[in-house]
């Protein structure tokens, strides 16, 4: 009996997740948002670190000056070198949105390994107001975005908002391994944390941050040496005592045609990224995930049918599972398209959660870094 059982029991840790998932999101999205009017909405300025090209530049970077915002709004791109292909398309918004606060600062200086951050520090001084919104450059926002955004600092105490994103757009096979794992993978685990524990760090597609919490952990100065800028934004945030608010307007994270070489190496940075942050609880995640479950279940099993019924009873409840993010939450249109890909998907996600372990070096655009204990970076030369 115990035997026939036992591979039920390995996936029972994937299943079990999978359903405390979906109940954490039902009980996040069933939530009014927060788009109700301000009297006074707060003035906003607007980071954009950028360094090349991305899919719709253009238009990533107007959907920031097409807001349904009352406030006062500032956009300041930063780039670290005259020569960067973006500088033209800044200048085309500056002429197409002339009504608009839009500056553009171009500054080689470094203040660290993390040339992202270098570019935020570099901006920062031009910065007015008490609203600091970073903004990766591969993103595309609703007309609503501010204003859901800063609806949250009506609450003295929240320090810093970040947003969910998603991919709704893919290119091929590597491009939907990647977009469909923000819908599976990220967003699942995003639900759980701030359920179980509450947001300790944020999401780099979005983050608003009120001025003082910023000064209180150092300025952006405190983040040049780490790889995972937005983890060490939120948490050095949240262990200033400030409290971390997850805002439910989705930002468009718009992804560029890739080979699924570019894909890979980008997971296993991520991978080890978050290994070198969270070294205990990433480590623990691995119990959770699906693919050494079923791969267990398959070695356990006393007879082939016992092993086949658990690992349908598993990828039965995740691909349901999956969808229901995808369809109602997410709102992507991934799935139920994609949703043959999805154990391909887990399947990598452990691979890379295993070689997180087996080395320190990532590569991060065009550049050579190595991992040091607690997720600071050194450039190889």
């Amino acid at each position: 009996m115990l035997r026939s059982l036992l591979p039920f029991i390995a996936v029972l840790p994937a299943l079990g997740y999978s359903l405390i998932s979906l109940v954490c999101a039902l009980k996040y999205f069933k939530k009014p948002g927060h788009h109700a009017s301000q009297a006074s909405p707060p003035g906003v300025s607007i980071l954009k670190p950028v360094k090349g090209m991305d899919d719709d530049s253009y238009d990533n970077f107007a959907s920031f000056c097409c807001q349904q915002y009352a406030g006062e709004q500032q956009l300041i791109f930063a780039v670290a070198s005259p020569d960067d292909p973006a500088i033209p398309v800044i200048r085309q918004l500056m002429d197409d949105f002339s009504n608009h606060t839009i500056s553009l600062v171009i500054n080689p200086a470094l203040h660290g390994p993390n040339y992202k951050v270098s570019n935020l520090i570099n901006a920062f001084p031009q910065a007015v107001h008490d609203i600091i919104i970073v903004s990766d450059s591969d993103i595309f926002v609703e007309p609503d975005y501010l204003q859901s955004v800063t609806a949250h600092f009506s609450d003295p105490q929240v320090g810093l908002v970040t947003s969910l994103y998603r991919t709704s757009d893919v290119h091929g096979i590597a491009t939907a391994l990647e977009a469909t794992g923000f819908t599976v993978e990220m967003i699942p685990n995003v639900m759980v944390a701030r359920q179980l524990e509450g947001l300790t760090f944020a999401l780099g597609a979005s983050m608003a941050v009120r001025r003082k919490a910023l000064k209180d952990i150092g300025g952006f100065e405190a983040l040049a040496d780490y790889l995972a800028d937005d983890y060490q934004l939120g948490n050095k945030i949240h262990c200033a005592g400030w409290s971390i608010a997850l805002d439910s307007c989705f930002v468009e994270s718009v992804i560029k045609t890739e080979n699924l070489m570019t894909v890979l190496s980008r997971q296993l940075r991520w991978a080890r990224t978050m290994r070198v942050s969270r070294p205990g609880g990433y480590l623990a995640s691995g119990i959770t995930l699906p693919f050494p479950g079923a791969l267990l279940a398959t070695v356990l099993a006393s007879t082939p049918i016992h092993g086949l019924a658990a690992v349908a009873l598993l990828y039965g409840v995740r691909l349901g599972v999956s969808t229901v993010y995808s369809r109602r939450f997410v709102r992507d249109d991934l799935l139920p398209r994609w949703l043959w890909l999805i154990p391909l998907r887990d399947m990598l996600a452990f691979f890379a959660w295993a070689l997180s372990f087996m080395g320190n070096r990532v590569e991060w655009r065009g550049s050579r870094f190595v991992l040091k204990p607690g997720g600071t970076i050194e450039e190889l030369v």
